[in-house]
């Protein structure tokens, strides 16, 4: 049986759009990335808690170039004072977004981080959450990546599954990343 964490009272989802989950784009892990994501979003909504969606604007002619099918994200969102998007230009989902406000207004103190891509987005978000003063779950199996490519006189290719795990890793040891997602278990925000 596993052991359940301190509940969170928000969750963020980031990236979690169709080029980085479906397709010839997707990430290794992605079926089981959307699996697990799934899952938290709706224990979330069932648990109270506020639930972020960070949709990242990538650049022109990227796999998620805004209002492309890539763009879009993978799980069907229910808007309202409890679910939100989040649209971001950045690794961070803090950096120039309303992010920081929401949390705060909702009275967040605890959150999860799930999505991709792990040493990217997923690892910039948590960190500033940690810096911010939140506690940081990091769910071990909720965040994907690609594989990183050789470098001739450097390195053979690093498969997904190890740069995730050194992503979340380099989060130190204020976040706790050796949980599984269904560990996590969720609860309302103070000021719900």
């Amino acid at each position: 049986m596993t052991q359940l964490v301190q509940p969170v009272d928000a969750l963020i989802v980031v990236d979690v759009q169709s080029a980085f989950v479906t397709g010839d784009g997707a990430v290794p892990a992605a079926a089981r990335l959307v699996d697990r994501t799934a899952d938290l979003i709706a224990r979330a909504r069932s648990g109270g808690a506020l639930v972020v969606h960070l949709q990242n604007d990538g650049p022109p002619g990227s796999d998620d170039e805004p209002h492309t099918p890539g763009w879009e994200l993978h799980h069907p969102v229910e808007r309202g004072p409890r679910e939100v998007v989040i649209r971001k230009p950045r690794d961070d989902g803090f950096h120039a977004t309303p992010l920081g406000g929401v949390l705060a207004d909702a009275g967040v103190r605890a959150l999860a981080v799930c999505g991709v891509m792990s040493e990217m987005c997923v690892q910039a978000t948590a960190r500033t959450a940690l810096e911010r003063g939140y506690r940081v779950v990091v769910p071990h199996d909720a965040h994907a990546t690609q594989d990183c490519p050789a470098v001739p006189g450097v390195s053979e290719p690093v498969p997904a599954a190890i740069v995730s795990r050194v992503a979340a890793y380099a989060l130190g040891s204020d976040a706790e990343v050796t949980v599984p997602a269904a560990a996590v278990t969720f609860t309302a925000p103070a000021a719900g």
